[in-house]
């Protein structure tokens, strides 16, 4: 273990034992442990407060361009030029200090959306109350922290915090380089995160492949994230080549082929097992692989017995309405037209609507509980969480699978990538376009590729194909401006 490595832990030591001992403290005088509410302003001041800080940052709402700023707001005449320009340099100072910004859902302090937190360094014990009073904040989508420090020991201390935030989709840590290339644990097997930057990070090549091993469909499963941002790094044509492998299909190993056909006859072993239930409301002494044939078979007969039962009765009826006068006839063959106008009317409502109509009491017939059956059972391939049982593609002797295609997006834009890169991306590109998302199912794959200002030239016959290849995917139309700086060179 290295110095800091040995600081790093030294820190976190030094925090464990001033919590125990502010745990001891607050045992002996009968405090008990501080339940948040969900409000951050209170429950991040009581936090800190009990934690023993004596400086404690600021939760306020976040400032958008659109809000006046304090210079806008100063009096046009020039009278109190002096309380605005004190007032002017107080904000300046005040927006230096420490403070967590937030934005709400609505106006209601509870429904914090977003955290906000930059400038300012996030020791291990601020980390310890952010884990007790973010969990409570129901209506939080985001954190994002710029430049606040973080090393790789307190990442993992942010991961950790991570999946107790039941609707956390978004992470943004931009300006926080980490020496061991830590980015990768963010986007685990376990990871939620729908949605991660990691802008202006100095991540390199070795962790650009790390990320890519992280993304792989078969190391790791990442089945959320839609989203990478990785602009402003320092990626060349090795760690671009490691990423566009991620969405690229890929050939499976002897052991992992192996391993496949094994997964796929246990699979086929617990649906036969599970066949006999599904047909448990027929009653035959014939195996399952037959049953279902059989089954079929009965149903017909049984259903036309019905019908002809129902076509008898209005005959008996008009014989003996004959049998007792004229009149008895006219009625009764009024009866039977009435009877005939109301079954063309049953016939004319939709089937769904004939489902909707019926009864608890009444049975409903065979054909409607194969029906559900099959519904679930067209469910159960969705629920898939290996990665070795994904659709396969079989050619020249090896088994192939299809690379992640989950992420939909994905950010490059000022990095080191030549050519040679680029054309790594061609050939992703290009093997997913030809594929397209299968029968409009499922996971679409990449749709937007950010590779601008880079170190390739303007006029690249790559990059154009590349943008040839994504344009008609991009659902979202782009303004001029951003095409054009997407195309510009860097310096």
């Amino acid at each position: 273990m290295g110095k800091k490595g040995e600081r790093g832990a030294k820190e976190r030591t030094a925090a464990l034992e001033e919590e125990a001992r502010n745990a001891a403290r607050r045992a002996e005088h009968g405090e008990e442990e501080y339940q948040c509410s969900g409000l951050l302003e209170q429950d991040f001041a009581e936090l800190c407060a009990r934690a023993g800080l004596q400086e404690v940052p600021r939760v306020v709402l976040r400032p958008h361009p659109s809000q006046p700023a304090a210079a806008e707001e100063m009096d046009p005449l020039g009278e109190k030029e002096g309380q605005s320009i004190l007032a002017q340099i107080q904000g300046k100072y005040a927006y230096f200090r420490p403070a967590i910004q937030v934005e709400l859902e609505h106006e209601d302090p509870k429904t914090t959306r977003e955290v906000f937190i930059r400038g300012w360094r996030l020791e291990e014990k601020m980390l310890a109350i952010l884990a007790k009073c973010l969990p409570a904040l129901s209506n939080l989508q985001a954190i994002r922290l710029w430049k606040v420090g973080l090393t790789d020991l307190t990442l993992l201390s942010l991961i950790s915090i991570l999946p107790t935030c039941p609707n956390l989709k978004v992470l943004s840590l931009e300006g926080n380089p980490l020496p061991e290339r830590s980015f990768y644990k963010l986007i685990g097997e376990e990871s939620t995160l729908a949605h991660v930057s990691l802008r202006n990070n100095d991540i390199d090549d070795e962790a650009a492949a790390l990320l890519g091993q992280a993304l792989s469909s078969l190391r790791s499963s990442n089945k959320t994230l839609v989203s990478i941002n990785l602009s402003y790094n320092h990626i060349t044509d090795v760690g671009a080549a490691s990423l566009a492998n991620v969405l690229a299909p890929f050939a499976l190993t002897h052991t992992e082929v192996v391993e496949r056909r094994r997964l796929l006859l246990e699979k086929e072993y617990q649906e036969r097992c599970r066949m006999p239930q599904r047909h448990s409301d027929v009653k035959s002494d014939r195996p399952s692989s037959h049953m279902s044939n059989t089954t079929l078979e009965k149903l017909q007969p049984a259903k036309a017995g019905k019908v002809t039962t129902k076509k008898k009765e209005p005959a008996k009826k008009e014989e003996k309405g004959q049998g007792s006068g004229g009149a008895a006839t006219q009625v009764g063959g009024a009866a039977q037209a009435k009877k005939e106008e109301v079954k063309q009317a049953k016939k004319a409502v939709p089937a769904p609507e004939q489902k909707a109509a019926r009864g608890k009491g009444t049975k409903s017939g065979n054909k409607d509980k194969r029906t559900q059956v099959t519904e679930v059972e067209a469910m159960e391939p969705t629920e898939i969480v290996n990665p070795l049982l994904e659709q396969a593609e079989h050619r020249d002797g090896k088994v192939f699978l299809p690379g992640n295609r989950v992420l939909i997006y994905m950010n490059l834009l000022r990095n080191q990538i030549t050519e040679r890169g680029l054309r790594a991306f061609l050939a992703a590109v290009e093997q997913q376009a030809c594929k397209g998302p299968s029968g409009g199912k499922g996971p679409s794959g990449l749709l937007r590729l950010s590779l601008g200002k880079n170190n390739f030239p303007l006029d690249s016959k790559v990059f154009a194909r590349i943008q040839e290849l994504m344009m008609p995917r991009d659902p979202l139309p782009r303004p001029a401006k951003a095409a054009e700086e997407d195309q510009t060179v860097a310096v």
